[in-house]
């Protein structure tokens, strides 16, 4: 009997683990899996604002998939179209038939249709865009005694959710280090975070929150209540409670949301910001083959229904394989429930502040836990050695 086709797209959390997990519980004569990615590496977006910031080198934030995986085949392609009724995948290079299919293709940033905001922002959706601020950044510094443009030194973050404080924060303690590799008076520098709402973090507690509005203050951010209208190469225009208002900067960084994969939506597949409305078991509706899982993944189960976060989308992974094996071997599914552990926001690399198991969490503890988190990851795909290689440690950033 031939074997069943699966395929994953996607190599993000929720892609990865479901691949890695379908390794370890399927049988060798049960099904062919397929990974299929853009890039040939895996990376932890978690930890893209280090890479943009040169706290954490893009070289050790790549790990490339054909070293991790050791039954499934990857394919490197990317991916233009899919083909529900035909059970076809296209990409730039092939096409590609499956009977079972896993929808992980990641995020995109989300602009609102805010004027200017593709064009003159960065986001950190991939270690190729950390990487290219990473370079303006340094650039910026580096070359401030021949511009002598003020606004080469400030820097605004739109978004006061995880990406954007953990941005601002280590971007505070970054600035003095370049500061004082550059010569420059850490007084000319000025960094702005941009929050919608009153309460930064607001998936945490009014408590938690506060304890990390304080500091990042201590860290030289500035916290400017407003809603971003309009983005400009020198500055954004944000609308506050006493009128409009601009605040200058040549660079300024777009955290303030994230859709689904535009692939979803240019496939003609039914969802709300590229993300699709799925079934309890994780399922994409009137369709028994099809599994949509991350950031392209909407739950209809109010228990599940969070802010994307990499725990999360590891653990639709987890789930989705077992489902997937669950179906070959003629068994129901189960619905998927998502088990909350708790949610860690850094405030530079030997801070943070969150809660795990109820309980809320701050300083070097929470720091060390969230270091720990990561290096979990890691070690789940690919054991102690590349925790060794690849991990987050409280004497170690960088290279």
């Amino acid at each position: 009997m031939q074997k069943k086709k699966i395929l994953v797209l996607g190599g993000g959390y929720a892609g990865l683990e479901c691949t890695l997990r379908l390794e370890k519980l399927l049988r060798d004569d049960e099904a062919e899996v397929t990974l299929i990615s853009k890039h040939d590496y895996h990376y932890q977006s978690t930890l893209l604002h280090r890479v943009a910031l040169g706290t954490y080198s893009a070289r050790k934030a790549r790990i490339f998939y054909r070293k991790i995986l050791n039954k499934a085949l990857f394919i490197k392609d990317t991916i233009t179209k899919i083909d529900i009724n035909e059970k076809k995948v296209n990409g730039n290079i092939g096409c590609y038939e499956y009977d079972y299919l896993v929808i992980s293709l990641g995020f995109e940033p989300n602009y609102f249709g805010i004027e200017g905001a593709d064009k003159h922002t960065f986001a950190l959706a991939t270690i190729n865009w950390a990487t290219k601020m990473r370079h303006e950044l340094e650039t910026k510094f580096k070359d401030f005694d021949g511009s002598k443009d003020p606004n080469d030194l400030s820097f605004v973050v739109v978004g006061s959710g995880f990406t954007g404080v953990e941005f601002a924060s280590e971007l505070g303690d970054r600035a003095k280090e370049l500061c004082e590799i550059c010569g420059i008076a850490p007084s000319l520098v000025k960094i702005t975070l941009v929050s919608r709402g009153e309460q930064i973090l607001p998936m945490f507690s009014p408590a938690l929150s506060a304890k990390a509005r304080t500091k990042i203050l201590k860290k030289g951010v500035n916290i400017v209540r407003g809603e971003v209208i309009k983005c400009q190469s020198d500055g954004v225009i944000i609308r506050t409670d006493e009128g409009e208002k601009k605040i200058e900067a040549n660079t300024t960084l777009w955290s303030a949301g994230v859709k689904g994969s535009s692939i979803i939506s240019a496939s003609g597949i039914e969802s709300k910001n590229d993300r699709v409305l799925v079934e309890p078991d994780l399922r994409m509706p009137g369709q028994e083959n099809v599994f949509v899982l991350g950031d392209c993944a909407s739950a209809k189960k109010r228990d599940i229904i969070h802010a994307p976060t990499a725990q999360l989308a590891c653990q639709m992974g987890a789930h989705a394989a077992k489902s997937l094996v669950a179906l070959l071997r003629g068994n129901k599914t189960k619905e998927f429930n998502f088990n909350h552990k708790g949610t860690v926001c850094s405030i530079g690399h030997t801070d943070a502040v969150g809660f795990a198991f109820g309980v809320g969490i701050a300083g070097e503890v929470a720091a060390f836990l969230k270091n720990f988190i990561e290096n979990k990851w890691l070690y789940f795909i690919g054991g102690l050695s590349l925790v060794i290689k690849k991990g987050q440690f409280r004497f170690r950033s960088s290279d």
